[in-house]
């Protein structure tokens, strides 16, 4: 029975510690693939920051164009490798390497999202990035990150 409990004890964490290395390693290759492809089709259209005394940047005559607000939303969760790393991380202290890649892959996704939504704008305007964590009690559970900005079409 002593072994019975000690598998359950030590086993089920650790198979979860592996799969979710493996699974989450996978996953995440595949994202960042996706995120890339992307990327690449929206070149063309700029998302930017700028002071609105700036004319010079991006005139908004109002005759020859139209506004829009548009915006792009993602929750990306942590799988339970990573939540493991940043737990002895958080023994030692330093950086969360481990959680990085998952805020630059929410950050990503959000403005593309943001993207797509615009349809055929030609640029975005004041690009701006929210964040949030939601969390399970246990840490980090989950990141979200939204996007939005002013969608400019010419006529």
């Amino acid at each position: 029975m002593e072994l019975y409990s000690a598998l359950i004890n030590f086993g089920i964490p650790l198979v979860l510690i592996i799969l979710g290395y493996f699974m989450g390693t996978h996953f995440e290759k595949r994202h960042f693939q996706s995120i890339i492809i992307r990327e690449r089709a929206f070149l063309n259209k700029p998302a930017v920051t700028f002071d609105e005394s700036d004319d010079t940047v991006f005139p908004l005559d109002p005759s020859i164009c139209d506004t829009r607000l548009v915006g792009g939303s993602v929750v990306i969760s942590v799988d339970y490798f990573k939540r493991f790393l940043a737990g002895l991380r958080g023994i030692v202290g330093g950086r969360l390497t481990s959680y990085e890649t998952l805020v630059d892959r929410a950050r990503r996704e959000a403005v593309l999202r943001m993207k797509e939504e615009s349809g055929d704008a030609d640029r975005i305007a004041n690009l701006r990035i929210e964040t949030s964590t939601l969390s399970s009690g246990r840490g980090i559970g989950a990141v979200e990150v939204h996007a939005y900005g002013t969608a400019i079409y010419t006529r």
